[in-house]
């Protein structure tokens, strides 16, 4: 009989008495393994796919392409793999917008930082809120490379003017980087701010995103609405 036998129903056993806090990384992504490869033993994929990413939320959130380099790795375990992380984030966002009104740029941070999970590439987002700062939408306005994301000041004023937001929070990403405002970000802040004025709309605050940490460019004193 082999060593593995009856291990899947251990592990789920293991799950439903104590939750993943008992787990080690390779028996949680182990675990999920066997919701998308019957009748097989994933433990050998599981520990490979560990040590080509470094761990379960990296594995998560690694390209499809780049999962399917693994031994054992195919198409529709690739799929269910970033299902998994697309539920994440999903989830995340779903717990973050239930906030009826936001007012500061702690509120602002709070809700957009979700919007980033898993985003390896510059991600821009454009948060849109009326005169009481109840939100009406956030809205993708381009992704670009690990470095760089093109903004158009043009398709920023027509998603603002389209819902007709009052105020709005611009939001973007620095991969793999520190949440902290650069020369360019500051430069392109003040002109987004400028061309949204026109429209009588007000940038409120521009977020920067690095994992889970966020820094608004406001409360950092690298732009002030009162300037424009």
């Amino acid at each position: 009989m082999s060593i593995h036998s009856g291990h899947r129903e251990r592990l789920r056993e293991k799950f439903l008495n104590g939750g993943l806090s008992a787990f080690n990384e390779h028996e949680k992504l182990e675990l999920l393994l066997t919701y998308c490869i019957p009748r097989k033993d994933v433990n050998e994929i599981a520990h490979l796919l560990i040590n080509r990413f470094g761990s379960l939320l990296q594995v998560l959130q690694a390209p499809e392409k780049e999962l399917m380099t693994v031994a054992g790795v195919g198409a529709s375990v690739a799929c269910f793999l970033r299902l998994m992380n697309e539920t994440h984030r999903y989830l995340c966002i779903s717990q973050a917008t239930s906030k009826p009104q936001m007012h500061s740029y702690r509120d602002y941070g709070e809700y957009l930082v979700s919007f980033f999970i898993g985003k390896r590439v510059e991600t821009v987002y454009l948060l849109c809120m009326d005169a009481k700062g109840e939100v009406i939408g956030c809205y993708l306005v381009s992704e670009g490379s690990v470095v760089s994301a093109n903004i158009s000041i043009r398709k920023l004023l027509e998603i603002a003017i389209n819902c007709n937001a009052a105020t709005v929070v611009l939001a973007h990403n620095h991969p793999g980087g520190f949440a902290v405002p650069s020369r360019e970000d500051k430069v392109t802040t003040k002109q987004i701010a400028k061309a949204l004025s026109n429209a009588e709309i007000v940038l409120a605050d521009h977020i920067i995103v690095a994992d889970d940490d966020f820094v608004s460019m406001v409360q950092s004193n690298a732009y002030d609405p009162d300037e424009i």
